[in-house]
């Protein structure tokens, strides 16, 4: 591959202290590159253009001074942020390479593909902001990425686009309400190997080093789904969750410490587009019933993701947010990204100056009109709004409930006027939720149904305290608030243990200062979690065809049998209990006349 050179460096050649040079997502994926070659990570190589490549774009074409009084107008309210945006935009997009900088940009496409052994080398690029990827902002989704691009000029203009989104209308207001100067941030673009999502069999998606919502930093959250991440990212799936128990990971003995896997329904998949020139790169379509039905990881791999995201996590010395794609052809592993978590890593340890729980209870809630994956943990009463766009945000009233299908980066400046998200589709890595969170505001994430029961000028109460799973009831209920200062209280006379009803809520509790967990009630779990009484999986072949036979065939068809199924369910759930406890002791209480 072709050396590095003022205006483009080779992944290998960065570190994350290059992030002035080459911005947060790129030098780490440098960093992890160069530095984690011995823990056998694999990270799919590539280059990245410097921000001297984008000064010089800028200069020679005349952009930093008709910017600056864009966004000058802009402040002083004479245009607004859709036009400013537009009109920015337009000086990248009519902007030309300086020939320099085009002819490093192309040089290093080409090493790459003599590096693969081919002319043309499929490659993602994606843009890396100066000031993105930060411990305390992270800039989701800011900027754009263009992936499975091929040939030179295709290379040089998905570069270019790049530039022209650093000054998207989402971007803009971000950096607005975060302070951070619009004409000092400079763009890098990474131009990486594309893990092959052209072949059966390709799967990506994110993981967090910590439970995302309370901050629980002794498992890995992985989610996944088939064919490229940007679906797991955008929201638009329901993917496969899994979490992993981090002090266990490696220990031996046959442990396998796994302690939750959940099958998502996964009714798309993004792949490449089709080879003629009129064709898009990329291609949404429907997943199989098989795939459907199915666990994108194994067992080991799950582990190795785990690990993986540990070694990750201990290199940096903070909580990750990580992403990861598996090749179609080969089969192998990959890390294509790695940023700092931008919420709970600014929190405390149990117990430090400062840390504070927060409770909320819903009193006479409502019954249950839809229910999802839980961000945050507060609970608000709201008047539902319902948005099928973001083109439609003027439509939104402030300190509503925000309805939607799914969102993306364009719905930032909107979701910061609800006092609550709902949407459709997405899990707890998608962009609705990482957003959500930063912003602390509630939301409820992958409902399925919302936009269908939930109607415009309806009260609701959107609630995210019980645990993992988020309800929206009927109503406007009373929410009430109690804090309580951990920092204050004082030692204990007698062993204080957790009751746990509800293995979905045990993360919930971590920071209390506890000496295990006193009750964990079985017959909870079967009712809650398992969802199907064990003697009807023991005869379901004899159970009258109907619904029930078919609701307990859609919870069971990730398993190879019935009894599978209850046994990994019930472990699984027991073992978060028992992971918050450890290594401390945790009493599980068994109901001995279950199957009378």
């Amino acid at each position: 591959m072709e050396k590095s050179s003022e205006f483009v460096r080779t992944f290998r050649s960065l570190s994350r202290k290059d992030v002035a040079l080459v911005g947060g997502k790129n030098a780490s994926l440098g960093e992890m590159i160069s530095a984690l070659d011995s823990e056998e990570i694999a990270v799919p190589h590539g280059f990245a253009t410097t921000s001297h490549a984008y000064w010089q774009f800028v200069e020679v074409n005349g952009i930093c001074s008709r910017l600056e009084a864009a966004i000058d107008h802009w402040r002083q309210g004479k245009t607004n942020l859709v036009d400013t945006g537009h009109t920015i935009r337009s000086l990248f997009l009519g902007a030309s390479w300086p020939p320099p900088v085009a002819a490093a940009i192309e040089a290093a496409y080409l090493g790459l593909g003599a590096q693969a052994g081919v002319d043309d080398p499929s490659v993602a690029v994606r843009s890396s902001a100066t000031a993105e990827d930060l411990p305390t902002a992270s800039f989701a989704g800011q900027q754009e990425s263009y992936l499975n691009i091929r040939g030179a000029e295709e290379v040089l203009a998905a570069c270019r686009r790049c530039n022209a989104s650093l000054f998207t209308d989402r971007a803009i207001s971000y950096r607005e309400a975060k302070g951070f100067d619009h004409t000092s941030v400079a763009l890098s673009v990474g131009v990486q190997h594309m893990v092959r999502a052209n072949r059966a069999g390709t799967g990506a998606g994110v993981m967090f080093t910590i439970d995302p919502e309370s901050g629980y930093d002794q498992v890995v959250l992985i989610n996944a789904s088939w064919g490229l991440g940007e679906t797991v990212v955008q929201g638009t799936v329901d993917p496969d969750e899994y979490e992993v128990f981090k002090p266990l990971i490696g220990s031996g003995g046959g442990v396998v410490p796994i302690v939750s896997k959940t099958c998502g329904s996964k009714a798309i998949k993004m792949v490449y587009g089709g080879e003629a020139e009129t064709d898009a790169p990329t291609t949404s379509v429907p997943t199989t019933a098989a795939e459907r039905a199915s666990f994108v990881l194994s067992d080991p791999e799950i582990l190795q993701l785990g690990r993986w995201a540990c070694v990750i996590e201990r290199h940096y010395g903070c909580a990750m947010d990580i992403e990861w794609a598996r090749d179609g052809v080969s089969g192998d592993l990959f890390v294509v990204q790695a940023r700092p978590e931008t919420v709970h890593s600014q929190m405390g340890r149990p117990g430090s100056s400062g840390e504070v729980a927060q409770t909320y209870v819903v009193r006479e809630p409502g019954p249950v009109l839809a229910s999802g994956h839980a961000i945050g943990t507060a609970a608000v009463a709201g008047r539902v709004c319902h948005i099928a766009s973001a083109r439609h945000m003027d439509r939104f009233v402030d300190g509503s409930v925000l309805v939607t299908e799914t969102t993306d980066p364009d719905w930032v400046p909107l979701m910061r006027r609800a006092v609550a998200v709902v949407t459709d589709h997405g899990g707890r890595t998608s962009h609705a939720a990482i957003v959500s969170r930063e912003l602390g505001v509630p939301a409820v994430v992958g409902c399925g149904n919302a936009t269908r029961v939930l109607h415009p000028g309806q009260d609701v109460t959107v609630d995210c305290s019980q645990g993992t799973r988020g309800r929206i009831h009927a109503g406007q209920s009373e929410v009430v608030t109690e804090t309580l200062d951990l920092a204050a209280l004082g030692p204990a006379h007698t062993k204080v243990m957790l009751n746990l009803a509800d293995p979905a809520a045990a993360y919930r509790w971590w920071r209390l200062p506890h000496d295990g967990v006193g009750l964990a009630r079985m017959e909870f779990v079967i009712s809650s979690v398992i969802q199907v009484h064990p003697l009807a999986l023991l005869h379901y072949d004899e159970l009258p065809d109907g619904d029930d036979k078919r609701q307990i065939a859609r919870l069971t068809a990730a398993y190879m049998s019935k009894e599978d199924y209850f046994v990994d369910k019930l472990s699984r759930a027991l073992a978060a209990p028992c992971a918050v406890a450890y290594p401390r002791p945790a009493i599980i209480r068994t109901l001995h006349r279950l199957c009378s």
